[in-house]
């Protein structure tokens, strides 16, 4: 048993949902995972490594959301803090180490690069990376600390993380740049996740901000019968209750991806049973797959279902046996010839090969983050 594996066994054991216990743990994995979601991770990761620059990271569009476009700041290729560590992350995912194995230089050289954006306030950041970006590096630390013998890196974790508890606002959330007076949905999610990993390893997180951003999400909550967000997908909102909100504002939209961000931030925050939770899964289970044939290729597609990944596994079967059997063909099918996933519409194509990646290798369960 390799080192990952005996620091994640204990973790693991405390991690099962209750379906997983009736089933035994990972019975229903096991069942998910074939030869062809082997074949397709091992050709992806090698994409990945073959396009990462010598330095440790992997160009990409740096830009934001736009209504359903993204705006870039340049417009070429940059290195880019937040797809270099979701990247890193799919690594890590196949258990694979820094400094061991087929990628161990691959992750070493990548966690150079994210530690060399670390500046002096605690944000990681480069070329203009937001609060995404940071919030991605911070969880990325966060898994890889105890991995390595680095003292820079729980100095540099413990700094990030104390930017975004000091940032986060009134509302419960956190907004683009640091200490923003607005929230929203796709940001708060970003950053209360990165905060349950690095308490998982013992970096100090103030209960009280993960029970304000708890609050925050159930106040974007689209409750039983509430109409005021109505129109298609493409018009960007939903409109029947168990969605949630972009923002707590009224006329904004409450998408699939909204959703699953706001289910997935509940779980990491320790909620696990609530009717609006329940509410929302069937939201996602009726939206599935029109949201995924409308969106293939966009940047909404990725950061969608890698909330709703999270959010079915910590639900358990049934839902998320039949979920993954979904999502997983999808991937499969869209996957290139030479292992990549097209993203025509956000950072590029290396965002959209490690988040696929990501995807289809959570039933190995080697990431803490991704268990109860």
């Amino acid at each position: 048993m390799n080192t990952l594996l005996l620091r994640l066994v204990p973790l693991l054991l405390l991690a099962a949902t209750p379906a997983q216990e009736k089933l035994g743990r990972g019975a229903s994995n096991e069942q998910l995972i074939d030869e062809r979601l082997r074949a397709s991770v091992s050709k992806g990761l090698d994409w990945l490594a073959a396009h990462q620059h010598k330095d440790g990271y992997w160009a990409e569009l740096v830009g934001y959301k736009l209504n359903t476009n993204y705006e870039t700041l340049d417009n070429r290729p940059l290195p880019h803090v937040g797809v270099t560590s979701l990247a890193l992350m799919s690594f890590l995912a196949g258990g694979h180490l820094p400094d061991r194995g087929k990628y161990g230089d691959v992750l070493n050289r990548g966690l150079d690069f994210v530690l060399s954006c670390a500046q002096d306030d605690g944000q990681i950041t480069q070329n203009g990376t937001r609060m995404y970006s940071h919030a991605f590096a911070t969880l990325f630390l966060a898994e890889v600390y105890g991995m390595v013998e680095r003292p820079e890196v729980k100095r540099v974790l413990q700094r990030s993380v104390d930017l975004i508890v000091d940032s986060q606002n009134v509302e419960g959330g956190w907004r683009y740049r640091p200490f923003a007076r607005e929230s929203d949905m796709s940001i708060t999610v970003c950053q209360v996740l990165a905060l349950r990993s690095a308490r998982n390893v013992g970096i100090h997180v103030p209960i009280t901000t993960i029970r304000n951003a708890q609050n925050y999400v159930y106040r974007s909550a689209v409750r039983g019968n509430d109409r005021t967000f109505r129109g298609g997908w493409r018009g960007g909102y939903g409109d029947e209750g168990g969605s949630f909100r972009y923002q707590n504002r009224e006329h904004t939209r409450a998408t699939f991806p909204l959703t699953a961000a706001g289910v997935t931030t509940l779980y990491a925050a320790g909620e696990y049973d609530s009717p609006i939770i329940r509410d929302a899964i069937d939201f996602l289970d009726k939206n599935v797959v029109s949201f995924s044939n409308e969106w293939q290729g966009h940047y909404f597609f990725f950061y969608g279902h890698y909330y709703a990944v999270q959010a079915y596994y910590i639900t358990g079967d049934p839902k998320w046996t039949k979920y993954f059997r979904t999502i997983k063909g999808m991937l499969l099918d869209q996957q290139r010839a030479d292992g990549s996933w097209l993203c025509h519409t956000g950072p590029g194509d290396a965002f959209g090969t490690a988040v696929s990646t990501l995807i289809l290798q959570i039933p190995l369960q080697y990431l803490p983050i991704f268990q109860r």
